[in-house]
């Protein structure tokens, strides 16, 4: 089951939900279909739920929401763009173990 603490973007609220947050936001882009996307999914989650108040969580869908996707040029998914004051300032492309997920975020935390 998907944590309560990740919200999902659409290209409509993706400034004001992603690139005007006060605090980090990881942005997991992904799609149904794809095997690594699911994957990763319980890492994107629990990481949420442990930096609740730290670091906003969310996921985009790229097939719903292509603007997005093109803009930030995704071209293999999952990834995961980390964003702090609205700026881009890790990328982490594929399923990657929870350490390694969890490490790039805590530099910027």
């Amino acid at each position: 089951m998907a944590s309560v603490h990740v919200t999902n973007v659409t290209d409509g609220d993706f400034e004001s939900e992603v690139l005007s947050s006060e605090s980090p936001v990881l942005v997991d882009f992904w799609a149904a279909w794809c095997g690594p996307c699911k994957a990763l999914a319980p890492v994107v989650d629990a990481i949420a739920d442990d930096y609740v108040g730290r670091l906003k969580v969310a996921k985009i869908d790229v097939d719903a929401n292509a603007v997005t996707a093109e803009k930030y040029r995704v071209q293999g998914i999952p990834l995961l763009l980390l964003f702090k004051g609205g700026v881009v300032v890790e990328e982490i492309l594929g399923a990657q173990p929870r350490p390694a997920v969890e490490e790039v975020v805590l530099k910027h935390l």
